[in-house]
């Protein structure tokens, strides 16, 4: 990366989170949270506690923080952005106002993250007018997906509404794709299973590169057991939820107090119940990585076979018993772990003589918006 620090802006639901990359590497990170309530910032060493009633506040106190860092507005080259939803754009892009025409759209498709990236994308036009600004698009890598793979069966004219598969975690899969082979020291496996295993989590059959099936679908929600998303569940069982308890309470159940947390009784972080002893901490983790399993069945049938594992995200770099215990599942592929490179969290995490190879690859999501930010800039 060449050409002048680049802002990377993560916004989520009650966070933002900032990386300025200059020369390829980290220069300056820093993090909001608590957004809605008393607000918590770090930058570099730094720690405060300000009121941060939403993210047209947290992200201007950041700033002003950055420039007090030796970083003003002024010195930056751009502003690159994670976006969740593109809806219809597939690459990463500049933003303009037909770009913000697409984000807008995709609210309904995100309600939970496309508005809170617009408001970050809107407060810093309107704090640095020349500031080039970029976005890179979750769905993006998905992009790839054939029609018989992102089509539910529904009649053509519900699908033309949008309702389709899409996918997500696409900029963490697109950086492992190119972090693996360095990694490595080999070329990419051409049957790839990625598993990007965090508070949220998916799996990613990756032939030749390219995505070919996804545990996501029409939004963040379906696919695996997550922190606090319920993963797999019937459609007529959201039906009679909805009809008994309505749809905004259903909404909040099956996005903030399912997955992990609706099995254990309240705990959503795997550390935590990894280090709680009991029946139902017991009982979702090992839901976690059934479901895990058997999705895993699902996208290595789609790529007709698998060479390769790569575990990414907070849990897949850091749960060694969650990966023995997915890895166990796979044994019938040929799977199988060194159980000392597994406890020291090494990156070959594949025991001598195996025929499948397992990785572990560290998450660099904010490291491929940055180069995507710089691709577009010097392409004009």
């Amino acid at each position: 990366m060449t050409g002048g620090p680049v802002l990377v802006v993560n916004a989520g639901s009650s966070s933002i989170k900032l990386a300025v990359f200059e020369g390829g590497a980290v220069r300056l990170s820093g993090l909001a949270e608590g957004i809605g309530g008393t607000g918590r910032l770090r930058l570099g060493a730094q720690r405060w506690e300000m009121p941060l009633p939403d993210h047209a506040t947290a992200l201007p106190a950041l700033l002003a923080a950055l420039s007090a860092e030796g970083l003003p507005l002024g010195t930056l080259r751009a502003a690159a952005h994670r976006v969740v939803h593109g809806g219809a754009i597939t690459a990463p892009a500049r933003i303009t106002p037909e770009t913000l025409t697409t984000i807008r759209a995709a609210i309904p498709l995100a309600p939970l993250h496309n508005p809170h990236s617009l408001a970050a994308i809107e407060t810093l036009a309107r704090l640095a007018p020349d500031l080039p600004q970029t976005a890179s698009f979750d769905t993006a890598f998905h992009a790839t997906n054939p029609e018989v793979a992102t089509r539910y069966a529904l009649p053509s004219r519900i699908t033309a509404r949008g309702i389709r598969r899409y996918g997500f975690h696409g900029i963490s899969f697109a950086a492992l794709t190119e972090s693996l082979p360095r990694l490595s020291g080999a070329a990419l496996p051409a049957r790839l299973l990625a598993l990007h295993l965090g508070n949220g989590a998916s799996l990613c059959a990756i032939r030749d590169g390219r995505s070919v099936a996804t545990t996501m679908g029409y939004s963040p929600l379906s696919g695996l057991t997550m922190g606090t998303r319920a993963g797999e569940i019937d459609g007529n069982a959201v039906l009679r939820l909805a009809e008994e308890d309505g749809i905004a309470a259903t909404r909040h159940l099956l996005n903030h107090d399912s997955g992990l947390k609706g099995l254990s009784g309240g705990l959503s972080d795997m550390r935590t119940l990894m280090e709680t002893d009991t029946a139902k901490s017991r009982f979702a983790i090992e839901h976690f990585c059934y479901w895990a399993v058997r999705q895993a069945g699902s996208l290595i049938a789609a790529m007709g076979g698998v060479d390769a594992l790569a575990f990414t995200g907070g849990i897949g770099e850091n749960a060694a018993p969650v990966r023995a215990r997915i890895v166990e599942g796979l044994g019938w592929l040929g799977a199988r772990l060194d159980p000392a490179a597994n406890a020291a969290g090494a990156a070959r995490l594949h025991a001598a003589g195996t025929a499948l190879a397992i990785w572990i690859v560290p998450a660099a999501e904010e490291s491929r918006i940055a180069a995507d930010a710089l691709a577009l800039l010097d392409a004009r």
